[in-house]
């Protein structure tokens, strides 16, 4: 690191509520999720002592207090302009991680978690699996449409084995893998995130089945609409928009050549309709809409709003959900929109995050039964990117979501580290595991 910036450091003794401190050790070697923070209260004050360092590094531009009197037999610590790397050696601690039953606590919790990492790694691979067995269906099911139908059939009776497993639902956010698919990833995330809303709405396995076949066809009709409409990042002429709402009436024709149930069939021709009878291809309303095509068409409304053909009209998933609720809520049923918006929070995975103490940090993980209270991957300069730690906000109560903020608002060193998602896609699982904070490689 090339200059030098001055360093502020106090005494232990001078430690008071509303210091910004920074601890100059490793995110192991203390008990605070943080290595840098605002002080809160006495006990954090006792664990910072507890450490016993000589002296420990502040910032009085973002203090809320001075610090405290010197006792009068206590040395003061010197000034430094060393930078904060050169300073870590001068102020290790006294005692060894061992010796100190927080830190201690704090590195068993981190092992205990393991498995988390492993179960959230495991969720990616089942993620890319079910992406390529996506792509295989649509790339052969007018060819094979016995063999596709089949081959959706075992995936979809997967996930939903998955879903009715006893336990909390984690809907995780999946890193950037996909290459050129995201015509395939629109299929499994419409069904993801249509089967997340049915499981929380009390479907039972044989509702669950047929609607995310339903959800993995529904956009089926588009193998029949030419590509250079179906990319197209510019607005669509008026003659082509007409063409791509047939995809609705095309999708129809080919579900019944292979053979999908009515049930199935209703999602595929009803999921653009919408109950204020705004939709199309029919502009039906109310009843005559199924539940399996009303759920569907939340999930494939927000789908879109998150990954529309032109990247530079892609709205944050905090967007989405607050324009689907504060413009469009009229196009969809109230009770399964307000489900949609329950389970995956007020954060979505995928929202760029400023924490109420500066952090910042991308929205990884939702959990159903706690949907306010997200998993967070925190930017921190102290932490290498593949070791970056996963707070979950359930677990740190002081600590709160500020604001959102979209990715091009972020500095560029917080960018990369946070690596914010070209397209948003989704996977749950149902861990059973204790906790929900870890450091997670590559999440």
């Amino acid at each position: 690191m090339s200059g030098s910036t001055e360093a502020h450091y106090i005494h232990p003794d001078q430690l008071r509520i509303g210091l910004y401190i920074h601890l100059d050790l490793s995110w192991m070697d203390h008990p605070f999720s943080f290595s840098s923070f605002k002080i809160r209260n006495d006990g954090q004050i006792a664990q910072l002592r507890a450490l016993k360092l000589p002296r420990i590094r502040y910032s009085p531009e973002r203090s809320d207090a001075e610090p405290a009197p010197l006792p009068a037999a206590t040395p003061s610590p010197e000034v430094s302009t060393e930078t904060p790397e050169l300073a870590v050696e001068a102020v290790a601690p006294a005692s060894t991680a061992e010796e100190d039953p927080a830190i201690q606590a704090k590195r068993d919790r981190a092992a205990r978690l393991k498995a988390r990492r492993d179960l959230f790694a495991r969720c990616e691979r089942d993620f890319m699996r079910a992406t390529h067995t996506v792509k295989l269906v649509a790339q052969n099911v007018i060819n094979k449409p016995e063999w596709a139908k089949e081959e959706t059939t075992v995936l979809v009776g997967s996930l939903v084995d998955k879903l009715l497993v006893d336990g909390d639902m984690a809907v995780n956010l999946m890193a950037d893998r996909i290459g050129g698919e995201d015509v395939y990833v629109h299929s499994l995330n419409v069904a993801v995130l249509s089967l997340m809303l049915a499981r929380e709405q009390g479907m039972g396995r044989e509702e669950l089945v047929s609607l995310g076949l339903g959800a993995f066809f529904h956009d089926i009709g588009k193998l029949d609409v030419p590509p250079k409409v179906l990319l197209k990042q510019e607005p669509l002429t008026h003659a082509e928009n007409l063409l791509l709402r047939e995809h609705v009436v095309f999708g129809s024709k080919i579900g019944a050549r292979i053979g999908l149930t009515p049930e199935v069939l209703s999602v595929v021709a009803q999921h653009h309709e919408h109950v204020d009878g705004s939709g199309y291809p029919r502009g039906v309303t109310g009843e005559r809409i199924t539940l399996l095509a009303k759920v569907v068409a939340i999930a494939n409304t927000y789908d879109n709003l998150c990954n529309p053909a032109n990247p530079q009209r892609a709205m944050t998933p905090h967007e989405a959900l607050a324009l689907m609720y504060a413009q469009y809520r009229n196009r969809f049923e109230a009770a399964p929109l307000n489900t949609f918006i329950r389970c995956l929070g007020v954060y979505p995975p995928g929202t760029i995050v400023v924490l109420n103490n500066d952090a910042f940090g991308l929205v990884v993980s939702v959990n159903s039964s706690r949907p306010l209270k997200p998993d967070v991957l925190v930017y921190d300069a102290a932490i290498p990117k593949d070791d970056a730690i996963i707070l979950s906000l359930e677990q740190e109560p002081e600590i709160q979501i500020a604001r959102t903020l979209r990715p091009g608002q972020l500095p560029k060193t917080i960018f990369d580290y946070l690596s914010p998602r070209k397209r948003v896609a989704y996977f749950f699982d149902t861990p059973k595991v204790a906790g929900r904070e870890e450091s997670v490689s590559n999440a």
